[in-house]
């Protein structure tokens, strides 16, 4: 009988498959294989492999493997382990905690250009040549099809991106106000399809290496022996003259710099006198400068009274080399990092290896490159910021075992990196660590879990620890371990309130920057140091309102506004990305009468250029940091001190560390709170410390300006004089009211539809069948998602809430299986971090 191959592949909640091996065949589990799926065929991983009796006799017992013939696995990728044990465990667990399917797990473990499939292509038909030609269609589909037609069968995801440019080549206000979002082009091929004017076709692409590799030329014992030989071309004595002085080998691309070509290089290889190969080479993230430690200590650092406590504390458990979790508690500017490092060289010491996650791609360079300096170049990073090329290779550096310190985004938590014996979380608490999309994992609590199988330490640092991890610490479940004190005993900001209230009562409603924060850059900026200015919100303006008829400019896929985006004149949706040009009238009522309301991060810095005439001013948001890189580079110019104010969102709010600061200003501290979101207050206490926290981190004293419309919030009261311990209390009692995490578990299951009314009827059935099983757990809802429309779909919601998850997670699969239907429209969120 065939030997059986148990298959994981990455679509949603898809139950591994399986597939018969050929007798060649040769896998073992983690292997990597290409499977057929419906028309495609895709890259899946071997779960587990099976006999083909015994899997056809227990299917059988269960009414389900009678008449199934099963599909042959296309071709083997690889005949070892591709993605380790432990990785592989891991992701089983992920897919089981957070109720996706294994395959999307094991995805997003894997590093890129591991996982290939057939590609789809859309090509036009016969009939669809013929409506062309009479110049059929409308809008979008018409444009589409002649786009189709000229430019031959089309990469379905490069669709969007070419149909944008054609209707840029069009002129008038008609090609201005067509909508080129991806839902947009979504429903107007489906349109195309079914009225046969295009299909869709697959194919597969070439097997490919990921592997970077150069020429290179290597002299043979003759050439060796070959003096300058006058039977040779001059070109080719050139070449023998050059290797040797470069003892004996040089690469094709210096020959070529030199002059040489390679059908030279040929010919001396058909002589016997040089040998011409590929050699491997590895594509290093760190030799761009890009993840330099900015601002980094270089000399030894002497470890304070309270740092050494904290690093003894920690070392106990460490040396245990069992599994347990701390969470270090400390101020900003108390000295984590050190700590980190100092861990870390002990875990070293031991021969096991070190995780440092962190919650954002901006944060990597000054801790990578603080760990590159001390642990050389045994240290790799893994975030989606680096290239494909750049990743591979750090992923396989890892899995040779050649690294002993991994920095990373929370992907990074599925290294393949062995023996660990330290996973370190910073800034635990941010809402980064959450993935958006399916998996919907928490990388802090995998990392947990990861740590709980290696038997290692983790450390879960933050000076403004989530609700969940300082519960788990005050309960005893883990270590509190506390800094109180900043390095060299500098204080923290002095942070005043300005009321906006008054504020506008003074100077009008259109102030951005109040009076005292003005003064306070002025003064800063003459003695020579240096500011930072924190909006959560970038663009220019959230809204455009007419005054004429109070209306706003919406966007059609999704319950919001418009930004405005100044420098581009486009008014622009930050969730589905459909944009349009700022019109110069209202759509709805023809006004002329236009007014941008609310502040984003570009008026802020054209505020700043306009009031500090002459002093460099730089913005980091998404905007501005689109090129791979960019951040870094900015970053860098600021701790060079070639940047007086730097204007940005979140980004700039955590982690790093510049001592020239003295100065942050925050404005609409209050932006948050009005989210329909449990974790509004929580969030906004936690942004507002850390970034006044980046004030007065060197000699100097820092001051924090926060501007709000609700100076009498607790969050912003408890911020302004940073005692967390007074915001927990407070806090943690609305959530015990409320039965919110973390006194309880929530799980948030959103049911997508195309009309309101759909997914109303939809979510309905779905949460009917829920509480046939509700006595472990409360059903909330259905109700409409705060963001009712999203990308074309309109969305409910239903709350489960409970004090354990296992009973919650066993009836959402009991339900979707009993509406599959549903599957596909069903967003399944354990622990979420929003609501919205």
């Amino acid at each position: 009988m065939s030997r059986l191959a148990i298959v994981a592949v990455p679509v949603p909640q898809l139950e591994p498959l399986t597939y018969r091996l050929a007798d060649d065949q040769r896998v073992v589990v983690g292997s990597r294989v290409l499977v057929p799926l419906g028309p495609r065929l895709v890259t899946g991983c071997v779960v587990a492999l099976a006999d083909e009796r015994e899997w056809t006799e227990q299917h059988s017992r269960h009414g389900d493997g009678k008449g199934v013939t099963l599909k042959p696995v296309r071709e083997v990728l690889d005949t070892e382990a591709f993605l380790p044990d432990e990785v592989l465990q891991l992701a089983r667990w992920v897919a089981d905690y957070y109720l996706c399917s294994l395959g999307e797990a094991i995805a997003t473990a894997a590093p890129p250009f591991a996982w290939a499939a057939s590609r789809p292509h859309v090509e036009i038909t016969e009939e669809g040549r013929r409506q062309a030609a009479a110049g059929a269609g409308e809008g979008i589909e018409s444009v589409m099809l002649r786009t189709i037609e000229t430019e031959g069968p089309v990469h379905r995801p490069a669709l969007g991106p070419r149909v944008a440019r054609a209707l840029a080549r069009l002129e008038g206000e008609r090609a201005a106000t067509i909508d080129v979002s991806p839902a947009a082009i979504g429903r107007s091929l489906l349109k195309l399809v079914r009225l046969g004017w295009v299909r869709v076709t697959r194919d597969v692409p070439p097997a490919r290496t990921a592997e970077r590799t150069v020429g290179v030329a290597e002299l043979t014992a003759a050439g060796l022996d070959t003096g300058v030989d006058a039977a040779l071309a001059a070109r080719q004595r050139e070449a023998l003259v050059l290797i040797r002085g470069a003892g004996g080998r040089l690469a094709a691309v210096d020959l070529r710099s030199a002059g040489v070509s390679m059908d030279t290089l040929a010919r001396l290889a058909r002589k016997g006198l040089v040998a011409i190969r590929r050699e491997r080479v590895e594509r290093d993230p760190f030799a761009s400068g890009q993840h330099e430690a900015l601002g980094a200590r270089r000399e030894p650092v002497e470890l304070t009274d309270e740092q050494q406590a904290a690093l003894d504390a920690l070392a106990v458990p460490l040396s245990r080399g069992q599994f347990h979790v701390t969470l270090l508690h400390g101020i900003t500017g108390s000295g984590k990092t050190e700590i980190y490092k100092r861990l870390a060289a002990k875990v070293q010491a031991v021969g096991r290896r070190v995780l440092i996650l962190v919650p954002e791609i901006a944060l990597t360079p000054a801790l990578a490159g603080t760990f590159r300096e001390a642990f050389g170049e045994r240290v790799a990073i893994q975030h989606s910021g680096l290239s494909g090329g750049e990743r591979h290779d750090q992923w396989h550096r890892i899995r040779r075992g050649e690294i002993d310190v991994v920095v990373g985004t929370r992907s990074a938590v599925f290294a393949p990196l062995s023996s660990i014996g330290l996973i370190v979380v910073d800034e635990e608490h941010d809402t980064s660590y959450k993935q958006d999309d399916a998996p919907r994992y928490n990388g802090r609590d995998v990392a947990i879990v990861r740590a709980r199988a290696a038997r290692a330490l983790v450390v879960l640092g933050s000076a403004t620890p989530s609700l969940e991890s300082y519960q788990n610490a005050v309960t005893g479940r883990y270590q509190l371990v506390e800094l109180t004190r900043r390095v060299f005993d500098r204080r923290l900001a002095q942070v005043a309130v300005v009321n906006m209230r008054e504020e506008y009562a003074e100077a009008g409603p259109d102030a951005v920057l109040s009076r005292s924060l003005q003064s306070a850059l002025g003064d800063c900026i003459g003695r020579g140091e240096q500011a930072m200015v924190l909006l959560n919100r970038r663009g220019y303006a959230p809204t455009v309102f007419c005054r004429q008829c109070g209306g706003r400019l919406e966007c059609p896929n999704c319950s919001v506004s418009l930004t405005v985006h100044k420098a581009v004149h486009r008014a622009r949706c930050h969730y589905c990305d459909y944009s349009v040009q700022v019109p110069e009238a209202c759509q709805s009522c023809g006004g002329t009468y236009l007014e941008y309301t609310g502040v984003g991060t570009e008026r802020v810095e054209a505020e700043l250029r306009e009031l500090l005439a002459g002093v460099r001013v730089a913005r980091v948001d998404r905007d501005t940091i689109r090129r791979r890189g960019e951040i870094s580079r900015v970053l860098a110019r600021f701790a060079r001190r070639e940047i007086d104010v730097l204007v940005g969102t979140q980004m700039i709010a955590k982690g790093h560390d510049f001592p020239a600061v003295t100065l942050v200003g925050v404005i609409s501290a209050d932006v948050g709170l009005g989210l329909a979101d449990f974790r509004a207050a929580e969030r906004t206490f936690q942004l507002l410390t850390q970034v006044a926290g980046r004030a007065g981190r060197g000699v100097q004293a820092g001051t924090a300006i926060v501007q709000t419309l609700y100076p009498e919030h607790y969050s912003i009261r408890h911020a302004c004089t940073q005692d967390y311990r007074a915001f927990f209390d407070e806090e943690i009692q609305y959530r015990r009211a409320m039965r919110y995490p973390p006194s309880f578990a929530l799980v948030n299951l959103t049911v997508r539809g195309s009309t309101a009314l759909e997914a109303l009827s939809a979510a309905t059935d779905l949460a009917g069948l829920l509480r046939k099983r509700s006595q472990h757990y409360l059903v909330l809802g259905p109700a409409p998602a705060p963001l009712q429309r999203l990308r074309g779909e309109h969305r409910v919601q239903i709350f489960l809430k409970g004090t354990t998850r296992k009973p919650m997670r066993l009836a959402v699969r009991e339900a979707l299986a009993r509406r599959p239907d549903l599957v596909r429209r069903t967003t399944i969120d354990v622990d979420p971090i929003s609501v919205l």
